[in-house]
């Protein structure tokens, strides 16, 4: 490494940090991080940071609001330890579908957050699949919004499936699914839904064939998995023959797993950027680890190296994986 690296993890998805930490074979800095009664967050760095290139692992999944705060004071700490550079790897990140005004006298909330992190001190922003790319320009620092996209597309060239479609959910993910029918060379079907009220969804038409096809849906998230469910029967009613889910972010908020159990969806592609809780985890969910490429960006970083070779490189790769299918 140039500088010397420290990583250290919030309590949000500790597993996910310690594989980061072992792919840059670095240990996990020690802290002490506890809740008081009341509810205020204590954090300690238990080892000197002086000098040092400090990476904090923490997303802001659910509880959003105590894994935001706990990153905040975490960070605190470090800037009063006198480090070179402090970045956050923030995989999943909160507030993230707050990131535009729709009605009078709404907040833009994902924007409140990239100030927070910047007053608090932290110099560089680690995100992952970003709700929309537009938010990385809320980051008043330099930022990395990494795509998972080759990988979903590396798994599901692996898995040899018949005619594919790619659907997006949604009219917002038409771009994600553009991109990912392109690189595993499908065709492109995109579903008009309607929101009644929040967490909810109506599926009102499909735009494009999936009659005899093997579904394929991307997007960013999964919370309660009613967009999934639904869409998922949608595309089945319309000919369809199985249906797949991509999803980086596995937020599972109740009632999702449930959903997800009745739902007619062979597999559920997930990633770990949140730390799903062993209960949530059916036989129909397989996790793929987002570590190692959050580890080569903090390698690069620590470097100064360029993302973008590496990048054409694992593109250049699924392109002769999908002309040999």
């Amino acid at each position: 490494m140039k500088n010397k690296l420290k990583i250290i993890s919030g309590t949000a998805n500790i597993p996910l940090a310690e594989e980061i930490a072992k792919k840059l074979k670095v240990k996990l800095t020690p802290t002490e991080i506890k809740r008081f009664r009341d509810g205020e967050i204590y954090a300690r760095v238990l080892e000197s940071v002086r000098g040092s290139d400090v990476v904090v692992v923490q997303p802001t999944s659910p509880d959003a609001n105590l894994n935001l705060m706990e990153l905040l004071i975490l960070v605190d700490a470090l800037v009063r330890a006198s480090p070179e550079r402090i970045t956050a790897v923030v995989p999943y990140y909160g507030y993230s579908r707050q990131d535009k005004k729709l009605i009078a006298r709404e907040p833009i909330t994902a924007k409140l957050v990239a100030n927070m992190l910047k007053v608090a001190g932290i110099e560089r922003v680690i995100t992952l699949d970003l709700h929309v790319a537009q938010i990385q320009g809320f980051f008043d620092m330099p930022s990395d919004n990494l795509e998972f996209l080759p990988f979903f597309a590396d798994y599901i060239l692996d898995k040899k499936l018949g005619d594919v479609v790619v659907v997006s959910p949604d009219a917002g993910g038409v771009m994600r699914a553009r991109r990912f029918a392109k690189l595993i060379d499908a065709s492109l079907a995109i579903i008009d839904k309607r929101r009644p009220q929040p967490g909810e969804a109506k599926v009102m038409n499909i735009i494009g064939d999936v009659e005899g096809k093997t579904v394929v849906m991307i997007d960013d998230m999964i919370d309660s998995a009613g967009t999934i469910s639904e869409a998922a029967r949608a595309v089945l009613e319309k000919g369809a023959t199985d249906v797949y889910v991509c999803a980086t972010h596995a937020l599972f908020s109740d009632p999702a797993t449930e959903r997800l159990s009745k739902a007619p969806i062979k597999e559920v592609i997930v990633t770990n950027t949140v730390d799903i809780p062993e209960e949530k985890r059916l036989d129909k969910i397989k996790v793929l680890s987002a570590a190692p490429l959050i580890a080569e960006t903090i390698r690069r970083n620590n470097r100064g190296e360029p993302m973008g070779i590496f990048y054409d490189e694992l593109y250049s790769m699924i392109e002769k994986k999908r002309d040999k299918k």
